[in-house]
């Protein structure tokens, strides 16, 4: 019956439209209240949820990909990804893709590869005569790479809610080969698609232009590195290398670039602070109402209500995968890696998945969530700035959708793949 209420008063504050973060830690204080618990071991479980060292370099991320968007560096890795692969046919295509995966790497925010890039490029590609959907399509698939490709703070989130065992820096590592593989994937999704309709190839303008962007793209770039960098070879932890990465990503855009005004300085700052609230107190509530789930055994429910239904490793996984894209086209990707990753960690566990494997599955399932309606936010900002309806978005989104899965099933089902790199360094 708790376990019931639990999950009825979450479900009913989301339908009414309460924030998923108010929801959840609503329907923890009910289990607690139901079932007779004090509630002030409720209230001190949100607060122990956000108590953790780590999440400070949350804020600073964030900062830096604000400080990234707003100051001019997603210009300067679109002439550069323009001038590597734009000859290409539907080379535009395939730089709107390379472009993500830069940028995303620096950003760790699909949302922010959306708006800064989706800005630049989908006017210029509707310009040279790529299919609105077409552009909007490539630019909203390919921005979940920011949320693979280190540095991502949905990592340290996963990291928090898996208990705090994870390696980081080992996290931030299984994340690069899969997040270029997946990028992969969609560039040849977008050479085909580009094919199938005519689109055109853009000139090669020369070997010069293509230097002089690549050296006017490294300041930017070496944002990622610094960051990744610092934390791999233990000069910084992963709070210091962020609040780093944010001070250079400040330099760059103020000196190097001088790109970055004050209005803009405001209004990274305004935006890095509500999203910093906004993933903070989901974090706190989650704390509680994984807590209650703990408390209900759901984890050990779920691994014993899987392995009934079969012993097939395979089908299992398949069936966690299916389960994960179907919660993360209703929820936001945030909420679903705390509440997901103590029920579903367990079952991978017991196949013998490895957690951080286990990670780049949920974090890619739930990114593709972010692709998909009804509530897909990154569709709904791609088609704003594309200025596009999203039925007619989603009616042609399909060759990028499998690319996506492609990728999924061969991280799912190939552990090299994520655990080649963070077997490196041991």
């Amino acid at each position: 019956m708790g376990i019931l209420l639990l999950l009825g008063v979450f479900a009913l504050c989301v339908l009414i439209g309460t924030p998923v973060a108010f929801a959840l830690g609503i329907a923890a204080i009910s289990a607690f209240w139901f079932e007779g618990l004090p509630l002030m071991i409720g209230f001190q479980r949100i607060v122990s949820g956000i108590n953790v060292f780590s999440l400070m370099a949350i804020p600073f991320f964030i900062f830096a990909g604000e400080l990234m968007f707003h100051g001019g560096i997603a210009m300067r890795l679109v002439r550069f990804a323009s001038a590597a692969v734009g000859a290409v046919r539907g080379g535009l295509g395939i730089v709107n893709v390379f472009s993500s995966m830069l940028f995303g790497g620096i950003s760790g925010s699909a949302i922010a590869d959306i708006s800064a890039l989706g800005s630049i490029l989908v006017p210029v590609m509707k310009e040279k005569g790529y299919d609105a959907d077409y552009a909007v399509n490539v630019t909203v698939t390919s921005s979940i790479a920011g949320i693979i490709i280190p540095p991502s703070h949905n990592m340290i989130i996963f990291a928090i809610a898996a208990g705090g065992g994870i390696s980081i820096s080992k996290l931030f590592l299984a994340g690069v080969v899969p997040g270029v593989l997946m990028c992969l994937c969609l560039a040849v999704a977008a050479y085909l698609v580009a094919v199938r309709r005519g689109y055109k190839a853009e000139k090669f303008p020369g070997w010069q232009a293509l230097a002089l962007s690549f050296f006017s793209a490294i300041p930017g770039l070496l944002t990622a590195v610094i960051i990744v960098g610092g934390v791999l070879s233990g000069i910084f932890t992963v709070t210091e290398s962020g609040a780093f990465g944010a001070i250079y990503a400040f330099v760059v855009t103020l000196i190097v670039y001088r790109s970055i005004t004050w209005e803009n300085f405001c209004i990274a700052v305004a935006s890095a602070v509500r999203t910093t609230a906004m993933v903070m107190i989901l974090i706190a509530c989650a704390g509680a109402f994984a807590y209650m789930l703990t408390f209900y055994r759901v984890p050990d429910k779920t691994v014993d209500l899987l392995t009934g239904l079969t012993e097939n490793p395979i089908l299992i996984l398949l069936m966690i995968n299916a389960v994960l894209l179907l919660l993360g086209m209703i929820m936001d990707m945030a909420a679903l890696i705390l509440i997901c990753t103590p029920i579903f960690l367990p079952v991978a566990n017991s196949l013998g998945i490895d957690p951080l494997q286990f990670g780049m599955i949920l974090l890619v399932n739930l990114g593709l969530g972010l692709c998909t309606p009804p509530v897909g936010s990154c569709l709904f900002v791609g088609c704003a700035v594309g200025k596009l309806p999203m039925e007619k978005a989603v009616r042609t989104i399909w060759p990028f959708y499998l690319a996506i899965l492609l990728a999924l099933m061969l991280i799912t089902f190939v552990p090299a793949i994520s655990l080649t790199l963070p077997g490196l360094i041991g």
